[in-house]
C-alpha cells in the first residue's frame, strides 16, 4: 500500500460498502450505451424503485469515487450519467473547484467488458465493482502521466499534452502501474509479470506457469484482507515488490452454467476452511528481471498488507489463526522483523496501518483491551483517546495524524490529533457518515446524512471548499428511518414504517439484518434505507439490527462472536425485534420475516431454523450453511480451523439443523458464484427435501455473488416482497 493519503485511489464510501448486502444493486455492463455528451441520461421518471435500483446499479452510475490528490489536482472516476457505467477520469481543481473531462474511454474506441481477462474480471468481483470503462488508475509522483486499462487495454495520458498512448502488451493487461519517476510502466498478463519502459517494447519480467502467477492478490487476500493489489513500485522505481501465487496445492472448485450445457465447467481454485492455502511469497523484482525471494518465518501463512512511504516499506504478515501479526520492514533485499503482537481471538487488518512515521518509529492500530477501544499507537505508545474507535489512519504531518474514527456505531468522522499535545480535533459533523483522503493541505469528504439521499463530496484547500458535481439518480422513496437503541445491549436499530402509515394499523415485519463482521448497516445515511423503504412501503415494518459482531462497539463486542456466529448473533436479532415492536406499537410480532444475503442470508435461514417461535419466514440469498465449505481466510478466523475446534463448526452448521424447519423457506443463490459456492444452498435444499420440509430454491444462472443482469436484479425484490405477502398475510 503506498501512502494512504496521497496515492491510493480509494476514497471510504460510506454508503454502499463492497459488501455481498447489496449484491443485487448490479447490472450488466452492457447493458447499456455510452454517450460522451455530460447531460446523457435515460428518462427515468415513472420507474418503479426495484427498476431504478436495477438500472443505475444501485444508484452508482454517475457518482464520484476512487478519489486521488496529485500534485494541484483531485483526480476521481466518474460516469457521464445516471445510467452510463462507463467510468471516464476527471480532474477537479481543488482552488477554483473547476472539474474538467480528462478521459473518456469512448474516445479510445473501447469502453465496453467484452474482453477482459479472467483475472481482471475476478478482481472486480472481488471488489464489487458494478461499472465499466475505467475502474482504477495510477499516477506518477509528479502527476504527469496516468496509467489504466479498458477492456484488458493499456493505456497512458500524458496530462501536459493529452496525449494518450496504447502500452504494448502480448494479451489482455490487468492493473498497469506507473513507476513514481514516470519512467514506466508495469503490468500483469495472463498471470507474467510485464515491464514497459515507455519508449520501445514491453519486456517479461517474471513468467506465469500452470498455477503460478506473478503479480496478482491471491484469493484470500482480495476476498477477506481487502488487499486487491499483488504488485508495488519502490518509491525510487528501482524496482518492484511481487506477490508470487502458487495454487497448485489448492483445491479446485468446479464452476459450471448449467443454461449453458456444452460449455465445460470452469475451475476455481477455492481454499475450503481447513484445506490448502495458495503459497504465498513476496519477491524483490529489478527492472531487469532478477528476482530475489525476501524471506520470512514458514509460520506466517498470509501476506496481509505491503505498506510503502516516503519512510520506507513495510510488510503485514498473519499466521494462518490470524491471532499473530509479524511486521518487518525491507532493508535492501532482505526483511528485518520490527513489531509483533498476538491476540487471543485475531489481530484485526486495519486501513492505512501499520505505517512507518517519519521518526522511523512504527504507527499501528491495536486492540486495547484495557479500555476495549482500537486505538493509534506511535511507537507503540497509544495517542489516541480511550473513548475514540479509531477505523483508519488517513495522514501523517510533522504536526498532526489525522484518523478515521467513530465515537458512535451509526457515525463515522475524521479527527486530528496533534502530534505535541495529543489534542484532538473533530474536522467533521458528528452526525454524519464521513470518509476522507488527505495529502498536504488538500482533503476530500465524502459525508452521508440521515436527511439527505444522496453523499456530499467536498474538495477542500485552506478556505476554499468546492463540491463535486454527482450525477447518480436520486432513490425514488423518501427514506425515513428512526434510529433506536434496543434491548439491554443497546444494539443500534433503524425501524422503517410505510410513508402512507396510519398510526393503529398493524404490520407485518421484516427484519433486514447483514448481522456479520466488517459490515454495520444501521448508518446515519439515508440512502442506506432506500431498499427498504420500498418494503415497507409495499406493508410492512422494516428491522434492521446490528448485533454482536458487526463493527463500531469496540474489540470486544467485534470478538463477542468468537467460535460462534450462531447464537449471539441471532440472540441480538431477536432482542432488536422485540424492543422494536416495544417502541413501535403497530409492528406484529405474530407475523415476522426476515431476509438477508451472504452472512445475512446465513442470519435469515438460521433464524427460521433455530427460532420458528419469533420469526416466521426467511428469504436467504446465497447463505454459507456448512462452514467447512467456507475459505480459509474467514471462516478460520471466527471459528478456528476444523480440526482443532470441530465442535464450533457443528454449533453453527445449517445443514444439520434441517430438520427442524417448519417455516417457509426461499433460499436464492447465483449459479456462477465463486465466493459462497451454489454448494451451500444445494446442500440445504438436499438436506431439506430428505427430511421431507418444504422449501423453495431458486438457482439464478449466470449469477455470482453479485446480480449482474438487470431484469433479475429487479425481479428478486418483487419476488421477496411476494413471498413475504404471501408468508405474513
Amino acid at each position: 500500500m503506498n501512502e494512504p493519503a496521497a496515492t491510493d485511489p480509494t476514497l471510504p464510501d460510506p454508503i454502499n460498502a463492497s459488501d455481498p448486502v447489496n449484491a443485487s444493486d448490479a447490472t450488466n455492463s452492457s447493458d447499456f450505451a455510452h454517450s460522451s455528451d455530460p447531460s446523457h441520461s435515460d428518462d427515468l421518471s415513472g420507474l418503479s424503485y426495484p427498476r431504478l435500483k436495477a438500472r443505475t446499479r444501485g444508484f452508482q452510475l454517475g457518482r464520484p469515487r476512487s478519489f486521488t490528490i496529485s500534485g494541484d489536482r483531485v483526480l476521481f472516476i466518474r460516469s457521464q450519467g445516471a445510467t452510463d457505467p462507463v467510468g471516464c477520469l476527471w480532474q477537479i481543481d481543488p482552488g477554483t473547484g473547476i472539474e474538467r473531462l480528462l478521459i473518456d474511454p469512448l474516445t479510445l474506441g473501447s469502453s465496453d467488458d467484452t474482453d477482459l481477462p479472467d483475472a481482471e474480471r475476478a478482481r472486480r468481483e472481488r471488489m464489487r465493482e458494478v461499472t465499466s470503462g475505467i475502474t482504477a488508475y495510477s499516477v506518477s509522483q509528479d502527476g504527469s502521466l496516468i496509467t489504466f486499462a479498458v477492456n484488458g487495454n493499456g493505456y497512458v495520458f500524458n496530462t501536459t499534452t493529452s496525449i494518450t498512448v496504447t502500452i504494448p502488451a502480448p494479451s489482455a493487461i490487468v492493473d498497469p502501474r506507473i513507476a513514481p519517476d514516470g519512467s514506466a510502466v508495469a503490468y500483469v498478463c495472463d498471470g507474467s509479470l510485464m515491464l514497459w519502459p515507455l519508449t520501445g517494447t514491453c519486456v517479461l519480467l517474471q513468467a506465469a506457469e500452470p498455477n503460478l502467477t506473478w503479480g496478482l492478490a491471491d484469493f484470500v487476500a482480495a476476498e477477506e484482507l481487502e488487499r486487491h493489489r499483488g504488485f508495488w513500485w519502490l518509491r525510487d522505481s528501482s524496482a518492484l515488490l511481487v506477490e508470487r501465487v502458487d495454487e497448485s496445492a489448492v483445491d479446485i472448485a468446479w464452476i459450471s452454467d448449467p443454461e449453458h450445457p456444452q460449455q465445460p465447467p470452469r475451475a476455481h481454485r477455492y481454499p475450503m476452511a481447513g484445506t490448502n492455502n495458495a503459497d504465498i511469497s513476496l519477491w524483490r523484482v529489478e527492472r531487469d528481471g532478477v528476482a530475489t525471494q525476501l524471506a520470512w518465518p514458514q509460520a506466517f501463512e498470509y501476506l496481509a498488507t505491503v505498506s510503502i512511504n516516503r519512510h520506507g516499506v513495510l510488510v503485514q504478515l498473519l499466521t494462518r489463526d490470524q491471532r499473530r501479526q509479524l511486521v518487518m520492514r525491507l532493508d535492501g533485499h532482505s526483511l528485518f522483523p520490527i513489531g509483533e503482537r498476538t491476540d487471543q481471538h485475531w489481530v484485526d487488518v486495519i486501513a492505512g496501518v501499520p505505517a512507518l512515521s517519519d521518526d522511523g518509529s512504527l504507527l499501528d492500530i491495536i486492540n486495547d483491551t484495557t479500555v476495549d477501544a482500537y486505538r493509534l499507537t506511535h511507537a507503540g505508545i497509544a495517542v489516541s483517546e480511550p473513548h475514540v474507535q479509531v477505523t483508519g489512519l488517513l495522514q501523517e504531518t510533522a504536526e498532526h495524524w489525522l484518523i478515521s474514527a467513530q465515537l458512535e456505531p451509526t457515525h463515522e468522522i475524521l479527527i486530528r490529533i496533534n502530534r505535541s499535545t495529543l489534542q484532538h480535533e473533530i474536522l467533521t459533523d458528528l452526525d454524519a457518515l464521513t470518509g476522507g483522503i488527505a495529502r498536504d493541505d488538500v482533503l476530500v469528504t465524502v459525508s452521508s446524512h440521515l436527511d439527505q439521499m444522496g453523499p456530499g463530496i467536498q474538495v477542500k484547500q485552506g478556505s476554499n471548499t468546492h463540491f463535486v458535481e454527482s450525477l447518480a439518480a436520486m432513490p425514488n422513496v423518501a427514506a425515513a428511518a428512526s434510529i433506536i437503541e434496543a434491548g439491554s445491549r443497546n444494539l443500534r436499530a433503524a425501524v422503517l414504517l410505510p410513508s402512507n402509515h396510519i398510526a393503529g394499523t398493524r404490520l407485518p415485519v421484516i427484519c433486514s439484518p447483514y448481522g456479520g463482521p466488517h459490515h454495520a448497516r444501521v448508518v446515519r445515511a439515508a440512502a442506506a434505507y432506500a431498499t427498504e423503504q420500498w418494503i415497507a412501503d409495499q406493508g410492512f415494518a422494516v428491522v434492521i439490527a446490528d448485533g454482536r459482531g458487526t463493527p463500531g462497539r469496540g474489540p470486544a463486542w467485534d470478538r463477542a462472536i468468537s467460535r460462534d456466529v450462531a447464537g449471539p448473533v441471532l440472540q441480538d436479532q431477536v432482542d432488536a425485534v422485540t424492543a422494536a415492536a416495544e417502541a413501535f406499537p403497530d409492528l406484529d410480532l405474530s407475523r415476522v420475516g426476515i431476509r438477508g444475503w451472504s452472512f445475512g442470508g446465513y442470519l435469515a435461514a438460521l433464524a427460521v431454523l433455530d427460532r420458528p417461535d419469533v420469526f416466521h419466514a426467511a428469504v436467504a440469498g446465497a447463505p454459507v450453511t456448512d462452514w467447512h465449505w467456507y475459505d480459509t481466510g474467514y471462516t478460520e478466523r471466527y471459528l478456528g480451523l476444523p480440526d482443532e475446534d470441530p465442535a464450533a463448526y457443528e454449533r453453527v452448521d445449517l445443514i444439520r439443523r434441517a430438520p427442524d424447519l417448519t417455516r417457509p423457506l426461499m433460499i436464492l443463490h447465483g449459479l456462477a458464484d465463486d465466493n459462497v459456492l451454489v454448494a451451500h444452498a444445494l446442500g440445504l435444499s438436499s438436506a431439506l427435501l430428505a427430511a421431507g420440509r418444504e422449501h423453495a430454491l431458486i438457482p439464478l444462472s449466470g449469477v455470482s455473488h453479485m446480480t449482474p443482469q438487470e431484469i433479475v436484479a429487479e425481479n428478486l425484490l418483487r419476488l421477496e416482497v411476494g413471498f413475504f405477502q404471501r408468508e405474513l398475510s
